[in-house]
């Protein structure tokens, strides 16, 4: 019995000794970024229910987010058809064979100064050794549309 209530003890103190708090939590922005993604998983089904979640997502964006959110879709559509959209961590985002390709993060959302087009590593962008993943967008033009309709393309190809 008391080798037991040894060996017990022993393997408390060594789970005790490998938790440490290693930083300061969470932003608030990133708890919500988090429980959206939450929501997100459960929610994964169809390319119906993903379109209808990101379209609901840009309704609630503000300003220039919103157009550019809106222009995006379009584009996307025009461009590469047989993505999936979707919300990814509350944010509008496309992806193709359940993996996420491309997302908008409106600067509204982070409180930042500009809007981003981000890729993630699914993205087929590789340059070289180094190259950009992510693009801030500040004004649509004819060639900031055409851009992203070259990137779209791009990303998605084999």
């Amino acid at each position: 019995m008391a080798e037991k209530q040894a060996v017990k003890k022993s393997t408390q103190r060594s789970s005790k000794s490998t938790t440490r708090k290693t930083s300061n939590g969470f932003t608030a922005e990133e708890k919500a970024a988090m429980r959206e993604r939450a929501r997100e998983l459960k929610a994964e089904a169809s390319k119906e229910a993903g379109e209808r979640d990101l379209l609901g997502k840009i309704a609630e964006m503000q300003g220039l987010d919103r157009a550019i959110a809106e222009r995006i879709h379009g584009i996307v559509n025009a461009s590469a058809p047989d993505l999936s959209p979707k919300t990814w961590y509350g944010m509008p985002a496309y992806a193709k064979d359940g993996n996420v390709i491309f997302f908008f993060k409106p600067a509204e959302k982070f409180k930042a100064r500009y809007a981003t087009l981000g890729f993630s590593d699914k993205a087929k962008l590789d340059d070289g050794a180094m190259w950009p993943t992510e693009f801030a967008i500040n004004e649509l033009t004819a060639h900031v549309e055409e851009r992203i309709a070259a990137l779209v393309t791009e990303a998605v190809s084999e």
